[in-house]
């Protein structure tokens, strides 16, 4: 199963040409991520802040399949696989999602890796067991 997330491209996210700039995506995936964790009942100031744990990304990666534009109305699946007992990947599809046009038309695939790390030693660490519990509820939503 998967977490989705509605949003709405916004101009500032478009380059010259009109279309969503290959950073920006990463951007609101990145947006995503956070509301699934804030869904399942971590708070992000003490998450993303000094907490006992971090857990940056160390790998990305996109897919554009189709070109998004200011306005697009996108919904973003969010799937969370644990990879060992430091590392999960997400898996993020972006589907078209404005009525009277092709609902649902995929269009962007994305990954992010992510370890967890002791942020004093920069080692790595298990997962937290916040972290596995939000592992869990995306995956049963």
């Amino acid at each position: 199963m998967s977490f989705t997330y509605p949003r709405t491209i916004r101009f500032q996210e478009t380059d010259a040409a009109g279309v969503v700039y290959f950073a920006n995506l990463l951007s609101i995936c990145h947006e995503a991520y956070e509301a699934s964790l804030i869904q399942s009942g971590i708070e992000a100031r003490r998450f993303f802040g000094k907490g006992e744990v971090a857990v940056p990304i160390v790998h990305a990666n996109v897919d554009f399949l189709k070109p998004m534009y200011c306005g697009d109305r996108i919904s973003l699946q969010l799937t969370p696989t644990q990879m060992n007992d430091s590392t999960f990947e997400i898996q993020y599809n972006v589907f078209f999602a404005a009525s009277g046009l092709d609902e649902n038309r995929l269009m962007s695939k994305a990954l992010t890796r992510h370890v967890c790390i002791d942020p004093q030693t920069k080692t790595r660490k298990a997962l937290s067991s916040e972290l596995l519990n939000w592992l869990e509820q995306t995956r049963s939503q």
